[in-house]
């Protein structure tokens, strides 16, 4: 039975992310990102409890890897088309653009699964930062949105699609990024890690979804910045 236990929480973070998405396209931008967040926790501990109970297996990296492509992948690609489809845009090709964010997820996932190299780092952005900084950014929009129907400045538009451009190509960069996993819990050695941590709970709690958007942002440059600064030591 223990066996099935990490598969059982894989598939409740799918749930989450078919949740997220039925909620994407009710214009529940906020409910859509906290779907989002819940599947995230399970992600986390599907991981850890495969781990402690000693049952990781090839179907369990293949499950997770799809459960992923919906919710950290579909999901947010879905908040972001709904979120444009709300407003008058002549052009009405411009919202599916936001499901390249999905195919490129798919193929980072796709490539994760076969990279030997990040068992203690991410090269690329990681699939659940990605989704949780498009829901954060759509439910923090929406919320500054006060007319109805939605009138959509030209530049909001430009802004969506050069930063979908930008996700879709840090998705698959070869980007170096830090991950937050500890060996130990002392400072050295954990400097950077600590550091993302301490200056992002301010953010989360004072500009709420915003802050979360911001918070990934914040963990990318960091990265670049702890890389360059190692590789000039």
């Amino acid at each position: 039975m223990k066996k099935h236990i990490p598969n059982m929480i894989t598939c409740c973070n799918l749930i989450a992310g078919c949740v997220a998405t039925w909620l994407a396209f009710q214009g529940s931008y906020y409910e859509a990102l906290s779907a989002i967040i819940v599947g995230a926790v399970f992600d986390f501990f599907d991981g850890m409890t495969a781990r402690l109970l000693h049952v990781s297996s090839p179907i369990g990296k293949e499950l997770d890897s799809l459960a992923d492509v919906i919710t950290f992948g579909f999901a947010p690609s879905a908040i972001v088309f709904s979120f444009l489809s709300s407003f008058h845009i002549h052009n009405m090709v411009v919202p599916f653009f936001a499901f390249l964010m999905a195919a490129f997820s798919a193929l980072r996932l796709a490539k994760f699964n076969l990279d030997e190299r990040q068992a203690l780092g991410f090269i690329g952005l990681p699939t659940p930062a990605n989704a949780l900084f498009w829901g954060g950014l759509i439910a923090w929009l929406d919320s500054q949105t006060c007319f109805e129907p939605y009138q959509l400045p030209t530049y909001y538009i430009y802004i969506v699609l050069a930063l979908l451009a930008l996700s879709c190509y840090l998705l698959v960069s070869e980007l170096p990024l830090f991950a937050l996993k500890f060996k130990t819990w002392g400072w050295r050695g954990n400097e950077v890690k600590y550091v993302f941590v301490l200056t992002c709970i301010p953010l989360l709690v004072f500009l709420g979804p915003l802050g979360l958007a911001v918070s990934i942002a914040w963990y990318v440059v960091l990265s670049l910045v702890h890389g360059n600064r190692r590789n000039k030591n």
